[in-house]
Protein backbone atom coordinates (compact mmCIF):
# COMPACT_ATOMS: atom_id res chain seq x y z
CA UNK A 1 0.00 0.00 0.00
CA UNK A 2 2.82 2.20 1.27
CA UNK A 3 4.28 1.92 -2.37
CA UNK A 4 1.57 2.37 -4.20
CA UNK A 5 1.11 5.93 -2.76
CA UNK A 6 4.44 6.95 -3.06
CA UNK A 7 4.08 5.91 -7.04
CA UNK A 8 0.62 7.44 -7.03
CA UNK A 9 0.20 9.25 -10.18
CA UNK A 10 -0.03 12.70 -9.57
CA UNK A 11 -2.94 13.90 -11.35
CA UNK A 12 -5.02 11.93 -8.60
CA UNK A 13 -4.08 15.00 -6.37
CA UNK A 14 -4.78 17.56 -9.04
CA UNK A 15 -8.17 15.92 -9.39
CA UNK A 16 -8.83 15.42 -5.46
CA UNK A 17 -7.71 19.23 -5.10
CA UNK A 18 -10.07 20.37 -7.80
CA UNK A 19 -12.94 19.06 -5.55
CA UNK A 20 -11.92 20.38 -2.54
CA UNK A 21 -12.05 24.15 -4.12
CA UNK A 22 -15.17 23.63 -6.35
CA UNK A 23 -17.23 21.80 -3.55
CA UNK A 24 -17.16 24.74 -1.28
CA UNK A 25 -18.16 26.87 -3.80
CA UNK A 26 -21.02 24.90 -4.31
CA UNK A 27 -21.80 23.83 -0.75
CA UNK A 28 -20.75 26.43 1.72
CA UNK A 29 -19.26 25.00 5.02
CA UNK A 30 -19.35 28.09 7.25
CA UNK A 31 -16.34 27.49 9.11
CA UNK A 32 -16.01 29.86 12.23
CA UNK A 33 -14.68 32.89 11.75
CA UNK A 34 -11.93 34.89 14.35
CA UNK A 35 -12.01 38.33 14.39
CA UNK A 36 -8.76 40.14 14.53
CA UNK A 37 -8.25 43.52 16.37
CA UNK A 38 -6.99 45.26 13.31
CA UNK A 39 -10.26 44.74 11.67
CA UNK A 40 -12.59 45.16 14.61
CA UNK A 41 -10.94 48.80 15.05
CA UNK A 42 -11.93 49.58 10.91
CA UNK A 43 -15.18 48.27 12.04
CA UNK A 44 -15.91 49.97 15.34
CA UNK A 45 -14.49 53.27 13.56
CA UNK A 46 -17.29 53.48 11.27
CA UNK A 47 -20.04 52.23 13.89
CA UNK A 48 -18.95 55.51 16.11
CA UNK A 49 -19.82 57.80 13.37
CA UNK A 50 -23.56 59.32 13.47
CA UNK A 51 -25.93 59.56 10.72
CA UNK A 52 -25.45 63.29 10.80
CA UNK A 53 -21.89 63.19 11.63
CA UNK A 54 -18.85 63.03 9.05
CA UNK A 55 -18.54 60.73 5.28
CA UNK A 56 -16.38 58.09 5.43
CA UNK A 57 -14.31 57.19 2.19
CA UNK A 58 -13.74 54.58 0.43
CA UNK A 59 -10.92 53.89 -2.45
CA UNK A 60 -10.18 51.13 -4.43
CA UNK A 61 -6.53 51.98 -5.32
CA UNK A 62 -5.63 48.86 -7.65
CA UNK A 63 -6.38 47.16 -10.65
CA UNK A 64 -8.19 43.97 -11.26
CA UNK A 65 -5.39 41.53 -10.27
CA UNK A 66 -6.07 41.47 -6.34
CA UNK A 67 -10.26 41.19 -6.66
CA UNK A 68 -11.05 37.84 -5.18
CA UNK A 69 -9.29 39.41 -2.41
CA UNK A 70 -10.23 42.95 -2.02
CA UNK A 71 -13.67 43.22 -4.30
CA UNK A 72 -15.56 41.13 -0.75
CA UNK A 73 -13.97 44.23 1.14
CA UNK A 74 -15.29 46.94 -1.15
CA UNK A 75 -18.64 45.48 -1.04
CA UNK A 76 -18.88 44.62 3.02
CA UNK A 77 -17.65 48.45 3.87
CA UNK A 78 -20.23 49.98 1.51
CA UNK A 79 -22.63 47.55 2.82
CA UNK A 80 -21.80 48.83 6.12
CA UNK A 81 -21.63 52.45 5.99
CA UNK A 82 -25.47 52.00 4.19
CA UNK A 83 -27.14 49.99 7.05
CA UNK A 84 -25.87 52.81 9.26
CA UNK A 85 -26.65 55.44 6.98
CA UNK A 86 -23.20 57.02 7.18
CA UNK A 87 -22.13 59.12 4.36
CA UNK A 88 -19.74 57.64 2.02
CA UNK A 89 -17.48 59.01 -0.49
CA UNK A 90 -16.12 56.49 -3.02
CA UNK A 91 -13.19 56.66 -5.01
CA UNK A 92 -10.09 54.71 -6.90
CA UNK A 93 -6.47 55.87 -7.73
CA UNK A 94 -6.81 53.90 -10.89
CA UNK A 95 -9.21 54.03 -13.95
CA UNK A 96 -9.84 50.34 -12.90
CA UNK A 97 -10.60 50.85 -9.55
CA UNK A 98 -13.37 53.56 -10.25
CA UNK A 99 -14.96 51.13 -12.27
CA UNK A 100 -14.46 48.34 -9.83
CA UNK A 101 -15.98 50.85 -6.99
CA UNK A 102 -18.72 50.84 -8.97
CA UNK A 103 -19.54 47.90 -9.45
CA UNK A 104 -19.30 47.02 -5.83
CA UNK A 105 -21.84 50.19 -5.35
CA UNK A 106 -24.48 48.52 -7.66
CA UNK A 107 -23.94 45.14 -6.32
CA UNK A 108 -24.59 46.71 -2.86
CA UNK A 109 -27.64 48.98 -3.65
CA UNK A 110 -29.19 45.93 -5.02
CA UNK A 111 -30.30 45.63 -0.76
CA UNK A 112 -30.44 49.66 -0.99
CA UNK A 113 -32.70 50.45 -3.60
CA UNK A 114 -33.41 53.95 -1.53
CA UNK A 115 -29.40 55.50 -1.32
CA UNK A 116 -29.23 58.47 -3.71
CA UNK A 117 -26.31 59.85 -5.31
CA UNK A 118 -25.19 62.79 -3.68
CA UNK A 119 -27.78 62.34 -0.39
CA UNK A 120 -26.27 58.90 0.95
CA UNK A 121 -22.91 58.79 -1.58
CA UNK A 122 -20.80 60.21 -3.57
CA UNK A 123 -18.81 58.47 -6.32
CA UNK A 124 -15.66 60.57 -7.81
CA UNK A 125 -13.85 60.07 -11.20
CA UNK A 126 -10.91 58.91 -11.89
CA UNK A 127 -8.25 61.81 -11.91
CA UNK A 128 -4.47 61.43 -12.79
CA UNK A 129 -1.95 62.16 -10.17
CA UNK A 130 -3.52 60.84 -7.19
CA UNK A 131 -0.91 62.08 -4.10
CA UNK A 132 -1.93 66.20 -5.20
CA UNK A 133 -5.62 65.33 -5.53
CA UNK A 134 -5.47 64.01 -1.75
CA UNK A 135 -3.57 67.06 -0.66
CA UNK A 136 -5.91 68.89 -2.32
CA UNK A 137 -8.96 67.13 -0.56
CA UNK A 138 -7.38 67.82 2.41
CA UNK A 139 -7.59 71.80 1.36
CA UNK A 140 -10.80 71.79 -0.62
CA UNK A 141 -12.81 68.48 -2.01
CA UNK A 142 -14.89 71.15 -4.16
CA UNK A 143 -11.67 72.18 -5.90
CA UNK A 144 -9.95 68.52 -5.83
CA UNK A 145 -13.36 67.64 -8.10
CA UNK A 146 -15.14 69.41 -10.19
CA UNK A 147 -17.71 66.86 -10.58
CA UNK A 148 -18.89 63.37 -9.71
CA UNK A 149 -18.67 60.28 -11.67
CA UNK A 150 -22.27 60.89 -13.52
CA UNK A 151 -20.82 64.45 -14.17
CA UNK A 152 -23.03 66.43 -11.53
CA UNK A 153 -21.23 69.70 -10.10
CA UNK A 154 -19.86 68.54 -7.23
CA UNK A 155 -21.12 72.38 -5.42
CA UNK A 156 -24.65 71.13 -6.41
CA UNK A 157 -24.69 67.68 -4.28
CA UNK A 158 -26.55 67.77 -1.00
CA UNK A 159 -23.99 65.74 0.92
CA UNK A 160 -21.08 67.48 -0.48
CA UNK A 161 -22.60 70.81 1.05
CA UNK A 162 -21.26 70.68 4.52
CA UNK A 163 -18.55 68.63 3.12
CA UNK A 164 -15.02 70.72 2.40
CA UNK A 165 -12.16 68.84 3.34
CA UNK A 166 -10.54 65.82 5.67
CA UNK A 167 -12.17 67.71 8.75
CA UNK A 168 -15.52 66.35 8.15
CA UNK A 169 -13.94 62.83 7.16
CA UNK A 170 -14.03 60.57 9.66
CA UNK A 171 -12.33 57.64 8.05
CA UNK A 172 -10.23 57.05 4.65
CA UNK A 173 -10.12 53.37 3.97
CA UNK A 174 -7.82 52.31 0.85
CA UNK A 175 -7.91 48.90 -0.42
CA UNK A 176 -4.90 48.40 -2.28
CA UNK A 177 -2.74 45.24 -3.98
CA UNK A 178 0.22 47.24 -3.52
CA UNK A 179 1.65 50.32 -1.49
CA UNK A 180 -1.45 53.44 -2.24
CA UNK A 181 -1.95 53.20 1.49
CA UNK A 182 0.98 54.63 2.30
CA UNK A 183 0.07 57.82 -0.19
CA UNK A 184 -2.96 58.46 2.38
CA UNK A 185 -0.80 57.64 5.39
CA UNK A 186 1.72 60.22 4.04
CA UNK A 187 -1.00 62.98 3.35
CA UNK A 188 -4.08 62.44 4.44
CA UNK A 189 -3.02 61.46 7.55
CA UNK A 190 0.27 62.85 8.40
CA UNK A 191 -0.31 66.57 6.64
CA UNK A 192 -4.13 66.70 7.12
CA UNK A 193 -4.78 64.58 10.43
CA UNK A 194 -7.59 61.97 8.64
CA UNK A 195 -7.93 58.93 9.91
CA UNK A 196 -6.87 56.30 7.58
CA UNK A 197 -6.78 52.06 7.17
CA UNK A 198 -6.10 50.06 4.48
CA UNK A 199 -7.43 46.17 2.88
CA UNK A 200 -4.71 44.84 1.57
CA UNK A 201 -3.59 41.79 -0.12
CA UNK A 202 -2.22 39.15 2.44
CA UNK A 203 0.95 39.43 0.71
CA UNK A 204 1.37 43.43 1.66
CA UNK A 205 0.06 43.03 5.22
CA UNK A 206 2.94 42.52 7.46
CA UNK A 207 4.10 45.81 5.81
CA UNK A 208 1.09 47.33 7.13
CA UNK A 209 1.91 45.98 10.78
CA UNK A 210 4.70 49.18 12.41
CA UNK A 211 1.87 51.24 11.18
CA UNK A 212 -1.03 49.73 12.95
CA UNK A 213 1.26 49.82 16.31
CA UNK A 214 2.11 53.62 15.65
CA UNK A 215 -1.35 54.24 15.19
CA UNK A 216 -0.67 55.69 11.25
CA UNK A 217 -3.31 53.24 10.45
CA UNK A 218 -6.57 53.01 12.28
CA UNK A 219 -6.80 48.83 11.20
CA UNK A 220 -6.26 47.30 8.40
CA UNK A 221 -7.93 43.86 6.61
CA UNK A 222 -5.63 41.49 5.78
CA UNK A 223 -6.28 39.29 2.60
CA UNK A 224 -9.19 36.55 1.82
CA UNK A 225 -9.70 36.73 6.23
CA UNK A 226 -9.76 40.20 6.78
CA UNK A 227 -12.23 40.28 3.94
CA UNK A 228 -13.93 37.40 5.94
CA UNK A 229 -13.30 38.82 9.15
CA UNK A 230 -15.33 42.17 8.14
CA UNK A 231 -18.27 40.11 5.90
CA UNK A 232 -18.78 38.38 9.59
CA UNK A 233 -19.69 41.62 11.34
CA UNK A 234 -21.87 43.14 8.93
CA UNK A 235 -23.49 39.67 8.58
CA UNK A 236 -23.57 39.81 12.83
CA UNK A 237 -25.07 43.54 12.04
CA UNK A 238 -27.44 42.23 9.51
CA UNK A 239 -29.07 40.45 11.92
CA UNK A 240 -29.37 42.52 14.68
CA UNK A 241 -30.89 44.97 12.47
CA UNK A 242 -33.21 42.27 11.31
CA UNK A 243 -32.52 43.36 7.75
CA UNK A 244 -33.77 40.36 5.47
CA UNK A 245 -30.70 40.54 2.80
CA UNK A 246 -29.42 37.34 0.92
CA UNK A 247 -26.53 38.20 0.28
CA UNK A 248 -23.34 35.64 -0.88
CA UNK A 249 -20.00 36.43 1.88
CA UNK A 250 -17.81 35.26 -0.86
CA UNK A 251 -14.86 35.75 1.60
CA UNK A 252 -16.37 33.47 3.54
CA UNK A 253 -17.05 30.78 1.18
CA UNK A 254 -13.03 31.51 -0.17
CA UNK A 255 -11.84 30.89 3.69
CA UNK A 256 -14.08 27.81 3.34
CA UNK A 257 -12.51 26.65 -0.17
CA UNK A 258 -8.79 27.68 1.60
CA UNK A 259 -9.32 26.15 4.52
CA UNK A 260 -10.36 22.37 2.61
CA UNK A 261 -7.45 22.24 0.55
CA UNK A 262 -4.97 23.71 3.34
CA UNK A 263 -6.23 20.60 5.11
CA UNK A 264 -6.40 17.81 2.27
CA UNK A 265 -2.32 19.13 1.29
CA UNK A 266 -1.62 18.71 5.35
CA UNK A 267 -3.00 15.20 5.03
CA UNK A 268 -1.22 14.35 1.81
CA UNK A 269 2.00 15.31 3.17
CA UNK A 270 1.74 13.73 6.26
CA UNK A 271 0.79 10.20 4.58
CA UNK A 272 3.62 11.16 1.79
CA UNK A 273 6.24 11.35 4.91
CA UNK A 274 4.95 8.31 6.78
CA UNK A 275 4.86 6.00 3.59
CA UNK A 276 8.59 7.31 2.81
CA UNK A 277 9.69 5.93 6.30
CA UNK A 278 7.84 2.75 6.53
CA UNK A 279 9.27 1.80 3.15
CA UNK A 280 12.80 2.80 3.63
CA UNK A 281 12.60 0.84 6.58
CA UNK A 282 11.61 -2.09 4.48
CA UNK A 283 14.21 -1.99 2.43
CA UNK A 284 16.69 -1.91 5.26
CA UNK A 285 15.26 -5.09 6.61
CA UNK A 286 15.55 -7.21 3.41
Amino acid sequence: MWNKLLNLDRRWIFIVTAICVILPFLFPIGFPTNVTPPTQRIYDKIESVTEDGPAVIVSFDSDAAPLPELYPMAVSLIRHCFINNTKVILWGMNMQGVGIIQMALEDVKKDFPEKKSGINYVLIPYLPYPAIIIMKMGEDMHKAFNTDYYGVSIDSLPMMKDIRNFDQIALAVSLTGGSAWGTWVSFANQKYGCKVATGITAVGAPDCYPYLQTGQLVGMLGGMKGAAEYETLVEAKIAEKGLNFKTRKAACIGMDTQSVVHIVMIIFIILGNIAYFVTRRQRNVA
